[in-house]
């Protein structure tokens, strides 16, 4: 008898689910990075309110069971109500979320579920420059990149005139050697992991460089 009442149970969620389809859409991004924020949006009818769950459980029946997930995986930026919703997808993995649809008299036979992956975020390179920054011209000075995500990385760096690529970095705190023949800038034009590609420039360091003071004749004055 369970058996059977489950089956019903599923049947009647599924016709619910149908139901919902046709009569609202929602749009939403299926893959996501770890700390985006992304949109959440519903058809807006006249009337209606909107009330937005998240799940990281998928096992759970959505149609009866409230929201479960924590606040520490995702959460909602501001409130969880309307007919668009802002989420910051704070860790890694699968995420669900629902969205019911309520007429004026408080009433619901409309909802929507959906299926967000978060993935991994990209990863970022930082450039610190060196203490003091500068050197004379012929000597070569060493800056620390500082890298985020999982490695190995490979990272593109530029001085404005021409770019240099070193591949396998395995430490997230990479020591570059530069050797700069006047004052120069450098900065990080593409930091890459197995999780992607990071195409957004790093902020740049100067590097002020002097000439070596001229070799003058010592006498010895007796």
């Amino acid at each position: 008898m369970k058996i059977l009442w489950n089956i019903a149970r599923n049947m009647a969620i599924s016709i619910v689910l149908m139901w919902s389809l046709a009569l609202t859409s929602v749009k939403a991004q299926t893959v996501v990075y770890q700390g985006e924020i992304t949109t959440l949006t519903m058809e807006n009818v006249p009337g209606n309110t909107y009330k937005w769950e998240l799940y990281n459980d998928s096992t759970l029946d959505f149609a009866i069971e409230p929201g479960n997930c924590p606040v520490a995986l995702a959460n909602f930026v501001g409130s969880n109500t309307g007919s668009s919703v802002q989420v910051t997808w704070i860790e890694p993995g699968i995420y669900f979320y629902k969205v019911t649809s309520y007429d004026i008299t408080g009433c619901t036979n409309n909802l929507k579920v959906g299926r967000i992956e978060v993935i991994q975020a990209l990863p970022t390179a930082t450039i610190t420059p060196p203490d003091p920054d500068w050197l004379c011209v012929g000597e070569s000075v060493f800056l620390e990149v500082v890298l985020t995500g999982t490695g190995p990385w490979d990272l593109t760096y530029t001085d404005g005139t021409s770019t240099q690529t070193i591949t396998g970095i395995t430490e997230e705190k990479y020591m570059l050697e530069v050797k700069p023949k006047s004052p120069t800038q450098y900065w990080i034009t593409e930091v890459k992991n197995s999780y992607g590609v990071n195409n957004k420039p790093s902020a740049k360091v100067w590097l002020i460089v002097y000439p070596k003071p001229e070799i003058s004749t010592i006498y010895l004055v007796e």
